[in-house]
């Protein structure tokens, strides 16, 4: 238990038999990252129930929480997409909610869902598979100017168009790293000072002092984390509503 990675193993829950489709193994038991996500989903559900069940002109601090929540979002479509932003609005908020909720519940004892790379991975091809088939049902052959920025000389487009297509193709596992490694790092490290507590608590006075600093850096990296659990949802909020844009006003680039 002392091990700093111990908090990311995959661990079975509920054991469910396993089946092959096409001569592969599928194994749908529920693990503790599958329960995690469950609890992620289950307190957004509850919380925007009790928010909005009681809803009136004088807001209680729920409706106010969840009205910011959804003006943040809301907000940051339409600024970033225009005015076609708010068709894409519950994808965003979707995506949001899910990343947030999901890191929140890492926070507590439990386990953290977007520290696997399962986890991350898919929401980043999730996400890039709603913009490619946003831009080719929006703009058809036109989808590929993306790779082609119009007014460019002829001379380099067989330098930018390779450049273009490999930065499109990094975006996935941009998504990807940032999630993942953010969560991973952060809760890596608040592991250790933790066990700098307890080994250090052994050593006498001067034990006991280290394990006192240590014991203020858990409380300030945890304090670190919330912020970093809250702006790691934003940041993916964000980077998928300039990723759509790019494709919903693929005429004005």
């Amino acid at each position: 238990m002392a091990d700093p990675l111990h908090q990311f193993q995959i661990q079975k829950v509920v054991e469910l038999p396993a089946f092959e489709v096409a001569g592969i193994p599928v194994d749908l038991s529920i693990t503790n990252s599958v329960l995690a996500m469950m609890f992620a989903v289950a307190a957004v559900i509850v919380f925007f129930s009790l928010s909005t069940a009681r809803a009136g002109i004088i807001p209680g601090r729920g409706q106010v929480m969840a009205e910011g929540l959804f003006k943040l979002v809301d907000d940051l479509t339409e600024s970033i997409i225009g005015h076609d932003g708010r068709a894409f609005f519950p994808f965003v908020f979707t995506l949001f909610l899910f990343v947030l909720s999901c890191n929140l519940i890492g926070m507590t004892t439990y386990f953290t869902a977007t520290s696997q790379l399962a986890v991350t991975l898919t929401l980043a091809l999730l996400t890039i598979g709603t913009v490619i088939v946003v831009g080719v049902l929006r703009n058809g052959l036109g989808f590929f100017k993306l790779f082609c920025p119009s007014g460019v000389p002829l001379p380099i487009l067989p330098i930018l168009i390779p450049i273009e297509i490999i930065s499109f193709l990094m975006r996935p596992i941009t998504l990807t790293l940032r999630l993942f490694g953010n969560m991973v790092g952060g809760h890596i490290v608040m592991k250790v000072f933790a066990g700098f507590i307890v080994s250090l608590a052994s050593l006498g006075f001067l034990g006991y002092l280290g394990g006192f600093v240590s014991l203020f850096a858990v409380v300030a990296l945890t304090a670190l984390e919330f912020l970093v659990a809250y702006l790691q949802a934003f940041v993916f909020a964000v980077l998928t509503c300039v990723y759509l844009n790019d494709v919903v006003n693929l005429h004005d680039h």
